[in-house]
């Protein structure tokens, strides 16, 4: 029995934001999605633009955008959806990852 295969996926704001910023920018492949150590419940995201691949990263195609994620953090991130959202004056990426058990107050930091 093969094992279902990981999945992380933008939503079309999310994957519109990042086309737009990268091609204001001028360069970069897509998006790269990871974990560091970090804040008061032990995980946080890294989100960054891509210029290059490397050879151990997994890549999802969602809605046009390419999502690189190191394998590392593969396991922490699989099901995550990214949106972008406008509340009032403040907007931002917002991660829905269903592998999160808590979150710190700040939001800054979850675990798994």
């Amino acid at each position: 029995m093969s094992e279902p295969k990981a999945m992380i996926t933008l939503t079309p704001s999310a994957a519109s934001h990042v086309q737009n910023f990268l091609a204001k920018r001028g360069k970069g492949v897509g998006l790269r999605l990871g974990v560091k150590t970090s804040g008061c419940s032990g995980l946080a995201y890294k989100l960054e633009y891509a210029d290059a691949v490397n050879a151990e990263d997994v890549i999802f195609d969602s809605n046009g955008v390419k999502v690189v994620v190191d394998p590392k953090s593969l396991p922490y991130l699989d099901g995550t959806e990214l949106d972008f959202t406008k509340e009032g004056l403040n907007e931002g990426f917002k991660f829905r990852n269903p592998n999160v058990k808590d979150e710190c107050g700040c939001g800054e930091s979850f675990n798994v």
